[in-house]
């Protein structure tokens, strides 16, 4: 993040100018072709890429994940074809490491190897957290909007808190765990609770009550190290962004790419509120909370809680107006068609969960899901 302290409101007066950056980390399971559970073949997988496309991944926690990730982006199309180039490459060299690649979101069957990664950083993880570190694997992705003022930051952190159930319900993509439906959406969105630093961000005054909030948690041992803030949207401490990461991985890189897109237009609609003065939003936090619960338990396809006026509405009507509050950042990106589209799309199929369900079973549905991975 950069160093730069300039007064929120002329940094969103200079941001919501610039038209804004965009780039995606996507994390994926290797699993069993056969039994369809986790395959511990990470290293091998890695070892089989392009070097370009090597130089594009990152070893994640457990041996059986793989994470990808595209460049930084100026536009939809151009992230389209990262990932696609991404998902293809990691599905060849998962086949030639004896695995499939699968966009799913929580282990699906089981983890029989739950050993993590072998390096320093992973063995204090392990050993601060204990046996919720060895809980079976989950897989996320993480949007970075370019927003360069760490202050500024700050406050679209702020305001993006009550629409991120939303983004959550969209992208629900886990209801199988230990071999059967897990009867949520998104089981990966239940099974981080356990982790103490994963939650919504909690609403900051500035960049040093920041500082403030992550010392005394670090301090409580809640967070090893300032590295463990996980929030659902937080400054990024490695690059010039607001990283979103409060989705399931989604099924294909067209979905990604929608969210993506929304995502980054929920940004720019924020810079722009911040720019005129707006005042930011403060839901109660157990409604906060209760909200992420009802995402990740009903998806797309139930009601969600309206954290504007803390009323029960259907998923798809809190998504209209999702859109048309962001429609003037969409249409200044060049995003409206591609997102609205999508959308559509999305709603027409179902989420990744609901598409799931329909295939009867588990195999099937980890075998279409395989295949969906990378051929979009």
């Amino acid at each position: 993040m950069s160093v730069t302290a300039l007064h929120p409101l002329d940094a969103a007066r200079t941001a919501s100018r610039l038209a804004l950056t965009v780039g995606v980390e996507e994390e994926f399971l290797l699993l069993d072709p056969r039994s369809w559970q986790n395959a511990p073949r990470a290293a091998e997988a890695r070892a089989a890429l392009p070097a370009a496309m090597h130089e594009r991944s990152q070893v994640e926690f457990r041996r059986s994940m793989m994470e990808m990730v595209t460049p930084v982006c100026a536009d939809l199309p151009q992230l389209r074809a990262a990932l696609r180039e991404n998902r293809v490459a990691a599905g060849a060299a998962a086949t030639a490491a004896g695995a499939r690649l699968v966009a799913v979101a929580a282990t699906p069957v089981g983890e029989p190897d739950l050993e993590v990664v072998d390096t320093p950083r992973f063995h204090a993880i392990a050993r601060h957290y204990g046996p919720i570190a060895y809980d079976p694997a989950l897989c996320g992705f993480h949007v970075h909007v370019g927003v360069p003022d760490r202050e500024l930051a700050i406050q679209v952190c702020n305001w993006l808190r009550p629409w991120l159930p939303v983004v959550q319900a969209l992208t629900a993509n886990s209801p199988f765990h230990a071999g059967a439906d897990s009867g949520h959406a998104s089981w990966r969105g239940i099974a981080l609770e356990r982790w103490p630093s994963l939650s919504p961000s909690p609403y900051l005054r500035d960049w040093s009550d920041y500082e403030r909030i992550v010392a005394e948690l670090v301090a409580s041992g809640v967070m090893l190290d300032a590295s463990m803030v996980l929030w659902w949207a937080r400054p990024s401490l490695r690059y010039p962004t607001v990283e979103i990461r409060v989705g399931d991985v989604c099924p294909t890189a067209a979905e990604t790419t929608v969210v993506a897109g929304l995502a980054r237009a929920l940004v720019a609609t924020a810079i722009a509120d911040i720019a005129d003065g707006a005042e930011l939003p403060r839901p109660p936090e157990h409604l906060l909370r209760a909200a992420h619960w009802n995402a990740a338990h009903a998806g797309a396809g139930g009601t969600l809680l309206d954290l504007r006026d803390h009323t029960a509405r259907p998923a798809w009507e809190l998504v209209a107006d999702l859109v048309d509050l962001v429609g003037p950042a969409l249409d200044r990106h060049g995003d409206a068609a591609h997102v609205v589209d999508g959308l559509a799309v999305l709603r027409e199929h179902g989420t990744g969960a609901d598409r799931q369900r329909r295939s009867g079973s588990l195999p099937a549905a980890m075998d279409e899901l395989a295949e969906a991975t990378v051929t979009d």
